[in-house]
C-alpha cells in the first residue's frame, strides 16, 4: 500500500499556510514541518497546564500526566521501557551530558573509544576531548572517494578489547548512506564495547526499532521528528546504570532523571506526545485501527510506508544530478542504501546557489552543516561548502520536479 501523500500533507499546517504557499521545502534536515497533533498539544498545555506538574492539584496532574504520556508512548513505540527514554535540551546537550559521564568512567583506566569522521561534530567533538582525560579515541576513517564507513575498517579497531565504547551515525548528515547499525553493534559488543548512535539524520524517515538495531543508546532531535525543540535519548538500562550520575543526587536512582542535570522543558515534553498520535493516524488511515497491534508493530510500519515514498520520489534527483558533469553528488546513487539528504559539491559557493533557488521557490542551504570533519575527508573546498537538498515523506514527486527544474536554471 502507497502512502496516502494527501492524508500525510494535511497532518501538517505548514501545508496550508499562506505565507508558504508556492515554497518546497528542501532543508527538513535542518528541521521538519512541525504535525498538528505537536502543535495542539503545546498550544493545550501552555493554556491549560502551564503549571509546576505533580502537584496535587489538577492542572498540574493533568500536566504531569501528559508528560509521562510522551515518554511511555515514544518508548513502546521504539521497543524499549519506559524509563530508558530521556528528554533534554537538544542532541547536543544529550551528547555533551552522556560523554561527561563516559569521562568519569573511564578516566585512570586503559581504555579507548571509537569515533567517525563521518559525523555530525555533534557526535564527534565531545568524544574526541576524552583524550585531555588520556583516554584513548581511535578514529573509523570514511573512504575519502564515496563517504562510505566500511564495517571491515572497524574490526582493527577492536581487536585488542581495550575499546569501551563506538560512537558513529545511523547515517551522515551529508554522505547520507545508511550505516548497517545492527551489523555494527553486535562487532563492538562482541568486542566488550557499547555503541552510541546518532540517529538525528536518520530518524525523521522513521523511529528506531531499538530491539532489531541493538544499539546501546541512541540519540535523536525531535523537532527534525515533526516535533518541538528537544532532543530524545534512548539508553538501554545496562550501559545507563553503568555510568556514574549527572543528575541531582536523589535522582540518581532514576533512570530517565539520570542524565538530565537541568530541569525539563514540561510543555515540550508533553507536545512530543503528538508524535506517536501522527505515527497512529497515518497507520490508522493505511491499515484500520491500531488498538490490534502493538505500538512498535504499528511504528515499524508506518517506518515502512514513509521510506517507500521516500525512495520512490528520492531516484529520479538522484538520476538527475548523477546525469550532471558540473557537480559532485555526496553519497550513494541509489534511493534505497540512503536517506534523502543530498549533498552536492559545486564550482562555486554553495550559499549564493540556494538563495537563487529562493527566488524559484526552493527552500534549501549551503554550507557545511557541521559536518566539517566528513567534507574535509571527501576533499570538498570548506570555503565553497555543498548545496544540500534534503526532505522527508510529505515531500511529493511534483515538488521535486519543481526542485529540479530550479537547479537547472540556477546551475
Amino acid at each position: 500500500m502507497p502512502l496516502d501523500i494527501d492524508f500525510v500533507r494535511r497532518q501538517f499546517p505548514a501545508f496550508q499556510s499562506a505565507a508558504l504557499q508556492g515554497q518546497a521545502f528542501f532543508e527538513n534536515a535542518g528541521g521538519s514541518y512541525t504535525c498538528k497533533p505537536v502543535i495542539d498539544r503545546l498550544f493545550r498545555f501552555y493554556h491549560d497546564r502551564k503549571v509546576q506538574p505533580y502537584a496535587p492539584y489538577e492542572a498540574s496532574q493533568l500536566g504531569g500526566a501528559e508528560m509521562d504520556e510522551a515518554r511511555a508512548r515514544l518508548a513502546a513505540m521504539m521497543g524499549v521501557e519506559r524509563d530508558e527514554l530521556s528528554f533534554g535540551p537538544s542532541t547536543s546537550a544529550n551528547t555533551f551530558v552522556l560523554a561527561n559521564a563516559v569521562r568519569q568512567w573511564l578516566r585512570g583506566k586503559k581504555a579507548a573509544i571509537v569515533v567517525t569522521n563521518q559525523d555530525h561534530e555533534a557526535n564527534s567533538g565531545v568524544w574526541r576531548r576524552l583524550a585531555d582525560e588520556g583516554i584513548e579515541v581511535r578514529e573509523w576513517r570514511i573512504d575519502p572517494q564515496t563517504g562510505h564507513l566500511d564495517p571491515a575498517a572497524l574490526a582493527p579497531l577492536l581487536e585488542d578489547g581495550r575499546v569501551k565504547l563506538v560512537c558513529f551515525p545511523h547515517c551522515s548528515n551529508v554522505v547520507a548512506e545508511i550505516n548497517p547499525v545492527a551489523e555494527i553493534c553486535a562487532m563492538a559488543h562482541a568486542a566488550g564495547a557499547f555503541t552510541c548512535v546518532d540517529g538525528v539524520s536518520y530518524a525523521p524517515h522513521g523511529f528506531p526499532d531499538m530491539a532489531a538495531l541493538g544499539a546501546d543508546v541512541y540519540l535523536f532531535s525531535a523537532y527534525k521528528t515533526y516535533g518541538p525543540h528537544q532532543g530524545i535519548m534512548v539508553i538501554r538500562r545496562k550501559f545507563g546504570e553503568t555510568l556514574p550520575n549527572q543528575a541531582h543526587f536523589f535522582n540518581g536512582g532514576t533512570l530517565y532523571k539520570r542524565f538530565t542535570p537541568a530541569g525539563p522543558d514540561h510543555a515540550q515534553v508533553a507536545a512530543c506526545a503528538g508524535m506517536a498520535d501522527y505515527i497512529d493516524a497515518i497507520y490508522t488511515h493505511h491499515h484500520g485501527e491500531a488498538a490490534h497491534a502493538t505500538p512498535l508493530a504499528r511504528n515499524n510500519a508506518v517506518h515502512a510506508l514513509m521510506r517507500a515514498h521516500e525512495e520512490e520520489v528520492l531516484q529520479p534527483l538522484l538520476d538527475h544530478l548523477a546525469a550532471r558533469n558540473d557537480l559532485r553528488l555526496i553519497g550513494p546513487r541509489q534511493a534505497a542504501g540512503r536517506a534523502p539528504t543530498v549533498a552536492v559539491a559545486l564550482d562555486r559557493p554553495a550559499e549564493p546557489v540556494a538563495a537563487a533557488l529562493a527566488a524559484h521557490g526552493i527552500m534549501a542551504g549551503g554550507g557545511d552543516f557541521y559536518a566539517v570533519r566528513p567534507l574535509e575527508a571527501l576533499g570538498v573546498d570548506l570555503s565553497r561548502g555543498v548545496l544540500r537538498l534534503s526532505f522527508v515523506h510529505y515531500t511529493t514527486a511534483a515538488e521535486v520536479q519543481k526542485l529540479m527544474g530550479a537547479l537547472d536554471r540556477v546551475l
